[in-house]
């Protein structure tokens, strides 16, 4: 075969470049993946650009002046269906508030709570939703001081969003941030992965088999302060949700500007989480999670921070799953059961809608 027919060939075997999205939403915008990255670098982040956002972390540490920090972060919830197994939008909603704060490194106080209500909503839902919220608060040990409530027409709304802004307060010594990993550290995970993107699934009736899988969904502070209590050196934390584990450390690598190397053998999936995600075609490290965290700490003191975690109910399950090393800077690389190695990207689309 000539030169010239090869290179025909081989051209045309090449990856199209991706769609772009620039007039308007779609569903990838909110994947938190690439997209979702590229959603907030041009729309956001120019209007209200300020040393503190651009950061990037799941929540925002201010200073008081001769006063301490606090840590604010808000999120919304539109999760299809509002209940599903191991949790429902309520749970959520309080959960996800306490953990962005939990991460980086602040003990969550308050929260807000804004409601968005379908018309004809049932009260009897509200009232469910309401009550779980509340379970969910004692257990995280924070309060709700203030709320809004806004009725949209029929239709308009998909019964019920909820909205929770949350507040805390980061303790002196504490410094954890995305851009903080630091080569020969280690990355430790805090159970399998991939539980509630499959439950949520499984409850919308689109798996072709039945499953016993329930959502991970849990307040992580306690978890974390006892990680604390083990060391005061932990760099970086995330908790891996929309776009998953995948995207989450490809975050922390592009803004800490390292290598982070996983071993795939050593990252926890379930058998039945992996066998929905085989028969659909997905990738376990892009399902979304609500009560895990990925922690990246000095290699000297992941023996005792895991240790403590294991100590814990929602860190049973914990394990070392790679390392931090210099370069190649932004890359997340997979040691493949096989002995091979794997890029492991960030999510570019949408992989499960309304999950959270």
């Amino acid at each position: 075969m000539g030169d010239a027919r090869k290179k025909t060939i081989m051209q045309g075997l090449v990856c199209p470049r991706p769609l772009t999205h620039d007039e308007q939403v779609v569903l990838g915008h909110g994947s938190g993946g690439r997209m979702t990255q590229d959603l907030i670098t041009h729309y956001f982040y120019p209007p209200f650009e300020n040393p503190t956002l651009l950061r990037g972390d799941d929540a925002a540490v201010v200073t008081l002046p001769e006063q301490g920090r606090l840590a604010l972060s808000t999120d919304s919830h539109i999760v299809s269906p509002l209940f599903f197994p191991g949790g429902d939008i309520g749970r959520l909603a309080v959960c996800g508030a306490v953990n962005d704060l939990a991460m980086v490194g602040a003990r969550p106080l308050w929260l807000t709570a804004g409601f968005i209500l379908e018309e004809g909503l049932s009260l009897q839902i509200l009232e469910r939703v309401v009550g779980s919220m509340k379970v969910a608060t004692e257990e995280a040990g924070v309060i709700i001081v203030a709320g809004d409530t806004k009725v949209a027409e029929r239709e308009k709304v998909d019964r019920l969003f909820v909205n929770t802004t949350g507040i805390g307060w980061v303790p002196e010594g504490r410094e954890v941030g995305g851009a903080n990993a630091r080569p020969g550290d280690v990355v430790l995970l805090s159970g399998p992965i991939g539980d509630h993107g499959i439950a949520v699934l499984a409850a919308r009736g689109e798996l072709a088999f039945e499953t016993t899988v329930e959502s991970d969904l849990a307040p992580l502070n306690k978890l974390v302060e006892k990680m604390f209590e083990a060391s005061q050196a932990i760099h970086v934390m995330r908790d891996p949700t929309r776009g998953g584990l995948a995207t989450s450390l490809n975050e922390i690598a592009c803004q800490s500007e390292v290598v982070i190397r996983l071993e795939e053998t050593s990252i926890p999936v379930r058998p039945a989480v992996a066998a929905a995600c085989e028969m659909l075609g997905f990738d376990p490290l892009y399902v979304a999670n609500e009560g895990k965290l990925v922690a990246i700490v000095p290699a000297e003191e992941a023996e005792e921070v895991l240790e403590a975690m294991r100590s814990m109910s929602y860190g049973e399950e914990a394990c070392r799953i790679g390392v931090v090393e210099e370069s190649p800077p932004g890359r997340v690389l997979m040691r493949t059961a096989i002995g091979g190695t794997r890029v492991v990207d960030a999510l570019s689309g949408e992989m499960l809608p309304r999950i959270c």
